[in-house]
């Protein structure tokens, strides 16, 4: 995918300035707040997927109001950068998600916590026909540290369980927070909360 120039776009009151790329197939958006120690590490590995895979796919920074250098990098690997101005979690992911020109788009945190290698394998269920594909962290493997105890072996297993009871969901990680779907499916679903809430609200409503 080629990259005219880096983009700047602010929504929630709204300034969008972007060269319009066609065709694309895919769109990852990260949410950012102040993450310059890992951003350019995520991107350089979703952009080496895309090359590695052939995918045609873009990168979309969902700033949140970053004090370092987190808006710098992504201009300076040709990401698009977003303000998004309403602070949180979902706040970003709206804007991102608002903005974003492909077929399907993947969401992951810009901590580098995720392996984007995997984008492929979400992208083989989403032409499937499937609308929501999750991560599950307790098949792939979770890093010493990497998760707090009460949520590794207590918190999560209990959510999980209860998507899979009361929202017939077959949820191996209620909070993985890698996942892809449809564009047009998910904006069916008019998710509205603006914090760490809204990951859970995308898999109810789902």
């Amino acid at each position: 995918m080629s990259i005219d120039q880096p983009s700047e776009i602010l929504c929630n009151g709204i300034v969008h300035q972007f060269s319009e790329d066609k065709g694309v197939l895919i769109s990852v958006v990260l949410p950012c707040l102040n993450e310059e120690q890992t951003l350019g590490i995520c991107i350089t590995k979703i952009q080496k997927t895309f090359a590695d895979n052939r995918i045609d796919g873009e990168i979309i920074v969902a700033d949140n109001g970053s004090v370092d250098r987190s808006r710098e990098i992504a201009h300076e690997l040709g990401a698009r950068v977003i303000s998004v101005v309403q602070k949180g979690y979902g706040s970003a992911l709206m804007g991102g998600i608002e903005v974003a020109q492909g077929t399907y788009i993947l969401m992951g945190d810009a901590d580098d916590s995720y392996d984007f290698s995997h984008l492929p394998r979400f992208l083989e269920k989403l032409k499937q026909g499937y609308d929501l594909v999750m991560g599950n962290r307790f098949q792939g493997g979770i890093a010493p540290g990497a998760m707090p105890f009460l949520h590794k072996y207590l918190g999560n297993p209990v959510l999980s369980l209860v998507g899979r009871v009361f929202f017939r969901c077959p949820i191996g990680d209620f909070h993985c927070g890698l996942r892809a779907f449809r564009r047009d499916s998910i904006s069916q679903l008019r998710l509205r909360t603006t914090g760490m809430e809204f990951a859970s609200e995308m898999i109810v409503k789902a």
